[in-house]
């Protein structure tokens, strides 16, 4: 039977770990880079004996009841097992051990260090000691052999890689030697092999290699019985090979793939543990039995194949050839080809072989049965029915291996801002709110409340009586959580401490099987994500809202505001990726899903590790290899890299925990951790800031700089515009410094691409410029003689004002029929409302404390908008307070929809591009045009002077007159304002040519005498300009100006 591979556990922080049992075997003992020596008693054991032995723990062995460590501070320490207590100090090097073992007698020590010496320490008498020098590489292992006669040393093999640093060593090289007093063996690992020696005569006798172990060998090391041997790679690959066949009877794979850094067999064969580098800790069980043990089952079992035919045996395996064990947990059983069967008439300990994939080959739950086809083939029954098994057994047929994608362990669900649960102090969350601490020792059970800011709350401290294990902190309230048991269910509390009223906690149990796991805050509501798949969403007072199922099982939550967000299990990963999927929840007024579900982007082999809000609103999150990612709500709800964390890390076991994320200023506010991906409570960690930076090419270079500023710039500027458009207030101020700063970088950019003779990339960088800014380019161009790259400018320029214009319009036409479906929901009198109309809210707008920015003064002088464009007569200004009749209610309220068909001023700017290419002799027509402008303005204003005075119907009027029977018949539930909207779709939808017939037909409705008055008018003002132009074209002939300027002021726009 194969062996079973145990789930892995946290043990010690990231970092290098090792392992060993006690003589016994009844503990398990580990050492890791966070300075303390764990006694475990199993795999289960959830309160593991710690014993603090300094900064960095990097070797560790146990012998005798010594406990010798190899410490960061250079020295080999001696602790009394299993109390812990200090013995005092074997010896010290220049820099720190590497590597220290016992003999087999317990007597001796030996120890390498990077200092490139290895010295020999008696036990009991530390200052009896030996040094050995002359090694040209830092010792990585040390080994005695099991005689004491000599001592071996990594360094001292010519077919090992060498290193000056122990961090770059390709392999640890952790050699061993065979404990057995016939012929001995050492056996070291030389890449992807295992060469083996014979002690004495040092020549070599064999290498034990495997097709499907790739990786480097890291460590090896023997069984008790001397038989088997057990390796670990650099891949994360496990494996143990039968030493007098050179069979690999046994592969595994870490469920994670990890280095494996440390092994150690317990003392009676049974289990290997294991440890990596990533301070986690492994069981391998049932490696291999006793023989002695199964001899009897052996015969029943043999005596029963032998009694059967081959056809019972097909029968029995086609149940299993459904590929059911091909995605068992067992990685490497499924990928292992059969082995044939390698019975020995000892009484040593016995391998037991891989899961079978054949019929030739041992039943899966009994290793000691044996097909009746291999007991033909390779033996024959004695009387007593022990089969004996030929030398030269016949190699049975195998299947072939699976070899496509295994499925990856899916991650944990987890709390932003929090440490590993199984700590005795740690942070259960640090946001941007405060830090909420949990103690649970054999002293208190509490936690601890601290808030950043003193004047949102006074710290707290809370007796943890309930277990809470998962806790989130908001401006509002304190969330805590606990997991149901057998007895108690699970139970969601909340400390709303801003309340107003006395009664400021809460709690709510959840139905009996369902337990929390996630939890988040938002503005006014709490969220609690379960096992159940159901993510339930309170009030901050405690009411229960909405209710929604989830896809798959959650990972964390995240709230701000009136933002949910949502990571969960899309399904299984496969080759290290976890397959997650993401959705946003509105839970304002107006309720909304933002994002559907859609897959979260994550690098390579790696995981969650925050997810979470920006100061300002926007999500992000980062994973295990560092990459920060940030929703881009203008490139439709993408996710965009804009930091990697592991650029600022000076080792590869430096890791940086996020806290906090500002956009403005841009901030990545992390916990510096040396040799761990968290930090320690104690003492309280400092908060450094790190920048953010896009990956983008050429980043070395004043272009690839200058680019990647600007668009990290536009990115971190999207949460000015999601703020407004949710209502919010956005600083102005600084969101025009940014647009300038942008502008600023687009024109350095430009400068710099003349200089390099790139005018095509001129015109892209100019695309994304405004219009003055583009301005000053064409002026950069035609001083540097780009006359080309000029001339494209100034139609480039052209197309923006015109473009501009365009936008202008359509916002005065947004606003304007805003403004209609304002008056006709106040005048309606379809209302489904008791209001009469005779009182309609129009009476508000002409009190005179009203300034009124579109009223035309008396005299006819025409008010101009601050962009330069002419504003016409606006339908308010001629309202009294007269409370109007019905009919002219109506009507008046149906005349103010859309704005007249007044042709607008071109804007200074592009009045100025067209100047510089205009004749000389176009001055007169220019000033001709421009005063018949004023003139045509003069006119709507001069006709509506009077409340008497009839006004004109607009196409979108007429044409919703007409079809307002059509609209209620497909939507008669609409309300009149929903009408108007609805109205306004349709007629968009239409032809330019269909809405110009609409208009026409509306302007030859209008009222003759209203025509004559207008035509009599214009005519009286058109002979009056022409009396104007011609007095000043006199004048300008007989005055001749003395200067330019005085010929320019002529063209020169009135501010007034």
């Amino acid at each position: 039977m194969p062996c079973e591979r145990k789930p892995i556990r946290y043990g010690h922080s990231e970092g290098h770990t090792d392992v060993c049992f006690d003589d016994e075997g009844r503990c398990i003992v580990t050492c890791g880079s966070d300075g303390d020596v764990r006694v475990w008693e199993g795999l289960d054991d959830d309160d593991p004996k710690s014993i603090n032995v300094g900064e960095k723990a990097y070797a560790v062995a146990l012998k005798s009841g010594k406990l010798v460590t190899a410490v960061s501070n250079n020295t080999v320490q001696i602790h009394t097992f299993p109390d812990g207590d200090p013995d005092g100090i074997l010896t010290r090097f220049t820099t720190n051990a590497n590597h220290v073992t016992f003999n087999f007698a317990g007597t001796r020590v030996a120890a390498g260090s990077s200092d490139f010496m290895v010295k020999v320490i008696e036990v009991m008498d530390s200052s009896q000691q030996k040094a050995l020098r002359g090694h040209a590489a830092p010792v990585l292992s040390v080994a005695f052999d099991p005689t004491d006669e000599f001592l071996t040393q990594v360094a001292n093999w010519a077919v090992l890689q060498k290193s000056s640093d122990v961090s770059n060593a390709k392999s640890l090289c952790r050699l061993a030697w065979q404990p057995h007093s016939g012929q001995v063996l050492i056996s070291v690992p030389v890449d992807t092999t295992i060469q083996l020696y014979e002690r004495g005569s040092w020549t070599h006798v064999g290498t034990l290699s495997d097709d499907l172990l790739t990786q480097v060998v890291n460590v090896v090391v023997w069984s008790p019985c001397g038989k088997f041997l057990a390796m670990g790679s650099v891949g994360g690959d496990l494996a143990v090979w039968d030493i007098e066949a050179k069979l690999c009877i046994e592969r595994q794979k870490h469920e994670r793939g990890y280095t494996v850094c440390a092994m150690a067999w317990h003392p009676s064969g049974g289990q290997i543990a294991y440890t990596d580098t990533e301070g986690c800790l492994g069981l391998l069980d049932e490696v291999c039995v006793p023989s002695s043990a199964s001899s009897s089952m052996q015969s029943s079992k043999l005596s029963t194949a032998a009694s059967k035919e081959s056809k019972d045996y097909d029968d029995l395996f086609d149940e299993d050839d459904g590929g059911v064990h091909v995605l068992d947990e067992c990685v490497s059983d499924s990928r292992s080809p059969a082995k044939s069967a390698v019975m020995e008439d000892d009484d040593d300990l016995m391998p037991a072989t891989s899961r079978p994939r054949n019929r030739g080959a041992f039943l899966d739950d009994d290793e000691n049965s044996q097909d009746t086809a291999s007991v033909k083939a390779d033996g024959f029954v004695e009387e007593d029915g022990v089969g004996t098994v030929l030398s030269t057994a016949v190699p049975a047929v195998t299947r072939p291996a699976y070899d496509g994608p295994m499925p990856t362990p899916p991650q944990k669900a987890f709390q932003p801002g929090s440490t590993p649960g199984h700590l005795m102090h740690r942070f259960m969350v640090w946001n941007s709110v405060g830090i909420v601490r949990c103690y649970n020792d054999d002293q208190d059970n509490a936690i601890d409340v601290e808030f950043h800011n003193s004047a949102v709350h006074h710290a707290m401290h809370l007796t943890n009586t309930l277990e809470h294990r998962l806790a989130d902190l908001s401006h509002e309230a304190v969330l805590l959580a606990c997991e149901g048991t057998d007895e108690v269910a699970s139970k969601l509390q909340c400390l709303h401490f801003s309340s107003w009223d006395t009664k400021k906690e809460w709690m709510v149990d959840l139905p009996k099987g369902e337990d929390i796991r996630a939890i988040c805050l938002g503005q006014g509501w709490a969220a609690a994500a379960t096992s159940s798949l159901f993510v339930r969403l309170f009030s901050i007072g405690g009411l229960q809202r909405e209710l929604l199922s989830l896809p798959g099982p959650v990972i964390c939550m995240a709230g701000h505001g009136e933002q949910l967000l949502i990571a969960y299990h899309r399904g299984t990963g496969f080759d290290g990726d976890q397959a997650l999927g993401v959705q946003l929840l509105q839970l304002g007024r107006k309720k909304r899903q933002a994002i559907h579900g859609e897959p979260l982007p994550l690098s390579r082999k790696s995981y969650l590790v925050w997810m979470g809000f920006s100061a300002e609103g926007t999500p992000f999150c980062v994973d295990s290899e560092g990459i920060v990612r940030m929703l881009n709500r203008s490139l439709g709800n993408t996710w965009t890299p804009v930091c990697n964390i592991r650029e600022s890390c000076k080792s590869r076991s430096d890791h940086y925990w996020v806290v906090g994320i500002h956009e403005n200023p841009q901030q990545l506010r992390c916990i510096p951790c040396k040799g761990s991906r968290f930090p320690p409570t104690l003492p309280r960690p400092a908060v450094a800031i790190l920048p953010f930076k896009l990956p983008l090419c050429h980043t070395s270079t004043e272009k690839g700089q200058m680019e990647e500023q600007y668009w990290r710039s536009v990115i971190f500027q999207n949460h000015f515009g999601f703020l407004s458009s949710s209502g919010y207030e956005v600083d102005e101020e600084k969101q025009k410094q940014m647009e300038k700063a942008q502008q600023e970088l687009l024109m350095k950019m430009f400068a710099l691409s003349c200089k390099l003779e790139r005018e095509f990339h001129c015109m892209e960088l100019a695309e994304m410029m405004t219009q003055s800014v583009v301005t000053l380019a064409i002026r950069y161009a035609s001083r540097s003689r780009h006359m080309l790259l000029a001339q494209k400018l100034n139609e480039l320029a052209l197309e923006k004002a015109s473009h501009l214009q365009e936008e202008e319009e359509n916002e005065e036409e947004q606003e304007e029929e805003a403004a209609y479906c304002r008056t006709v929901q106040s005048v309606n009198p379809f209302s489904k409302g008791g209001r009469s109309p005779e009182r309609p809210s129009l009476k508000a707008v002409s009190k005179e404390s009203r300034v009124n920015p579109f009223k035309v003064s008396g005299a006819g002088r025409s008010t101009r908008s601050p962009a330069g464009q002419p504003r016409v007569a606006n339908v308010l200004d001629t309202m009294t307070s007269r409370r109007p009749s019905l009919c002219s209610s109506i009507k008046q309220s149906k005349t103010a929809v859309l704005k007249p068909l007044a042709p607008k001023a071109r804007s200074k700017t592009q009045a100025t591009l067209l100047q510089m290419s205009a004749p000389k002799g176009a001055g007169k027509k220019q000033v001709e045009n421009e005063v018949e402008k004023q003139t045509v303005q003069k006119l709507p204003a001069t006709a509506g002077g009077g409340v008497e005075s009839v006004r004109q119907k607009t196409g979108f009027q007429l044409w919703l007159e007409q079809n307002r029977k059509s609209i209620l018949a497909d939507r008669p539930d609409l309300e009149e304002t929903e009408i108007i909207k609805e109205a306004m779709g349709r007629f968009r939808t239409l032809s330019a040519d269909e809405r110009l017939s609409w208009t026409e037909r509306a302007k030859g409705m209008s009222g003759e005498v209203v025509d004559l008055k207008k035509r009599k008018r214009v005519d009286e003002e058109k002979k009056e300009v022409d009396v104007q132009l011609e007095t000043n074209a006199n004048d300008a002939k007989k005055r001749k100006p003395l200067d330019t300027s005085a010929k320019l002021s002529a063209f020169a726009f009135s501010k007034n």
